[in-house]
């Protein structure tokens, strides 16, 4: 067995993905704890803004997996000359299944205790891992309209490992045919103003991911291209920056896209440790990181709990704000440890037994 790869700095992008989507989440809502929902800015329809960063932070989840699945799919099949697909599904199956059904049992408890009332027709979308479809109908289950882009992962791995059996190069123009068809696709649904197939593209974004995967495809064969350049970088976090302060004002049909390859570009920087300007490998990313999927999975359901155990504000001054924003990241973070821990982990170790190619990334 070969010595497991560990790419540096990667567990911190995770980081950053998952505590994007959570302040997101909590910003959207905000007036379940007694503060002002807008306090951040309203949409068009006079809704508070957040919903975007936590767009953009599964951005960055999609590209990321896209870029490590795939890199772990070649490096398998130089080691092995081949892609053992079943051992493959053995490991999503291990890493992504027990805590996806775990929480949507909690959730269908809460849903029982607390009398709440939900779509009991679209049930069968989330135990069959079509998530993504209530999504796109707006007829999402509560606590779970985030399990959308797990939906997706899945969805995108039934063909993925099958494509990676290809020589590299027809992998390659593959990915890059995928994209530009995909992408097109949407645009030509925008052009035409159909508004379904639209939002289907743009929920089910497989580009996004295919986009980290033609970045694992050229690290893989040692093509490094110019990403690694300082002023790429600069340009990438100032991007990072923007969207952290709700300033990345570009069109909606380029953004997520804009977002995945501003993603490769950092893995790249972080992975060469080259001009990377901002250290993701440090203690506290990489911790966060690691539990990173617990983060993403529990934190609907404690913003929807914390109200009930009294966390309500009668004022809307800065420091309740302040105070909100940490108990709900700090409780997350407490609660996604003690799953990894006592959960996921049993898991885990399992799930390398099937792993010809082990990742500590």
């Amino acid at each position: 067995m070969k010595q497991a790869i560990h790419f540096r700095g990667l567990n911190g992008l995770r980081a950053i993905a998952a505590l994007a989507v959570v302040i997101s989440h909590t910003t959207l809502d905000l007036q379940h704890f007694g503060l002002i929902a807008t306090i951040f800015g309203s949409d068009n329809n006079g809704k508070p803004k957040g919903l975007l960063l936590a767009s953009y932070g599964v951005s960055i989840f999609f590209a990321l997996s896209g870029f490590l699945i795939t890199y772990l799919l070649l490096e398998e099949k130089k080691s092995t000359e081949r892609v053992n697909t079943k051992h493959f599904y053995f490991r999503r199956a291990l890493r992504i299944w027990p805590l996806y059904y775990f929480y949507i049992l909690c959730a269908f408890l809460v849903y029982y205790f607390f009398n709440v009332p939900y779509h009991k027709e679209v049930v069968p979308f989330y135990l069959f891992m079509l998530a993504n479809i209530p999504m796109i109908l707006n007829s999402t289950l509560p606590f779970l309209g985030h399990f959308w882009s797990l939906g997706v992962e899945e969805q995108f791995y039934l063909f993925w490992p099958w494509l990676a059996k290809l020589n590299n190069k027809k992998l390659l123009s593959i990915s890059f045919i995928l994209v530009f068809l995909l992408f097109g696709l949407k645009l030509v649904f925008w052009f035409l103003q159909l508004q379904l197939p639209l939002i289907s593209i743009s929920v089910t974004r497989f580009h996004t991911m295919i986009i980290g995967c033609i970045g694992a495809i050229y690290y893989f064969n040692r093509e490094k291209l110019f990403l690694t350049h300082t002023i790429i970088q600069v340009i990438c976090w100032i991007v990072y920056l923007l969207i952290a302060v709700n300033l990345f004002f570009i069109p909606s049909l380029l953004a997520n896209e804009i977002v995945a390859v501003v993603t490769v570009c950092v893995i790249f920087a972080q992975i060469e440790r080259k001009n990377y300007l901002i250290d993701l490998d440090l203690k506290l990313f990489k911790f966060i990181g690691k539990i990173s999927f617990g983060i993403y999975v529990y934190h609907p359901l404690l913003l929807f709990l914390l109200p009930k155990m009294g966390l309500k504000f009668s004022n809307s001054s800065t420091i309740n704000y302040v105070f909100l924003y940490l108990v709900v990241l700090l409780l997350t973070i407490f609660v996604a440890t003690l799953s990894y821990n006592l959960f996921e982990k049993r898991f885990i170790i399992l799930k390398d037994k099937f792993a010809k190619i082990k990742s500590h990334a």
